[in-house]
């Protein structure tokens, strides 16, 4: 195909304005079919003939008319007429798949989000190593079965690269060191009579807050999170202290007891 540089347009497929006007017409019907507003060439004898939508709903949008006219030919012949959007038009987004349009906290009561069989956040959870699954597909399905109906512990457990991932986003979220509470605060959450560990690997970085008037009360936080509701935090003395009650008897000659 000729480069857009060398492309022209033919003089007869520029001519051929009331060609691509009646086919528009035919498509869409003559009410909607406004202003001639230019030609493009397409190929060698090929160009498309743009016209104005004057249907309600489609401001900016155009109808396009590709014309051709064959290798000696002098008659011109329509290729298609379509509509097609402008640069101001409204237009649908870019449809993505529901795989890459999930977000963290979409799953909601009633939805279900299935997981994958090659999710790198999980592992086999019975004796034969990460990719047991690969040796034999049928044979990795049939072990799952016997696995989940005997009880014999979870079908599937977090891996190293799930427990990671899951590190890197606890520490950059809110439950992490670096926010403006941990820098407020009178102290860390390992300090803090509040701050329960998990188990395993993930219980040297990670807790879970049990105070109820923190704003990370059953959530997960680092060690080295904090907040103003530290265990540590003394309350404050109300009132004034009072010195000792001093008796003059010197100045004044008399006793309790008078």
């Amino acid at each position: 195909m000729p480069s857009a540089r060398a492309l022209t347009l033919d003089d007869a497929c520029v001519e051929a304005v009331d060609l691509a006007r009646t086919a528009a017409e035919r498509a869409a019907g003559a009410a909607t079919v406004g202003d001639h507003v230019g030609v493009v060439p397409e190929d060698t004898r090929v160009a498309t003939h743009y016209f104005d939508c004057t249907a309600p709903g489609y401001p900016g949008w155009r109808w396009a008319v590709t014309v051709v006219r064959a290798s000696r030919a002098r008659l011109v012949t329509v290729n298609e007429a379509c509509l097609v959007p402008g640069d101001d038009s409204l237009v649908a987004p870019r449809w993505v798949p529901w795989a890459e349009r999930i977000q963290p906290g979409d799953v909601a009561p009633g939805v279900l989000m299935p997981t994958a069989d090659a999710d790198p956040r999980l592992e086999p959870g019975f004796t034969g190593g990460d990719h047991a699954r690969d040796e034999d597909p049928a044979e990795w399905s049939q072990t799952r079965a016997v696995v989940a109906e005997l009880g014999l512990g979870r079908e599937r457990v977090l891996s190293q690269y799930g427990r990671d991932e899951a590190a890197d986003r606890w520490i950059d979220g809110d439950g992490g060191p670096h926010n403006q509470m941990t820098k407020q605060a009178p102290g860390v959450c390992q300090e803090c009579a509040y701050f329960v560990r998990l188990s395993g690997s993930l219980g040297r970085e990670f807790g879970v807050c049990t105070n109820e008037y923190s704003q990370a009360d059953a959530s997960v936080v680092s060690v080295d999170h904090g907040c103003g509701a530290h265990s540590d935090v003394a309350e404050p003395q109300s009132g004034v202290d009072l010195p000792r009650p001093v008796w003059d008897t010197i100045s004044i000659d008399q006793t309790l007891f008078d």
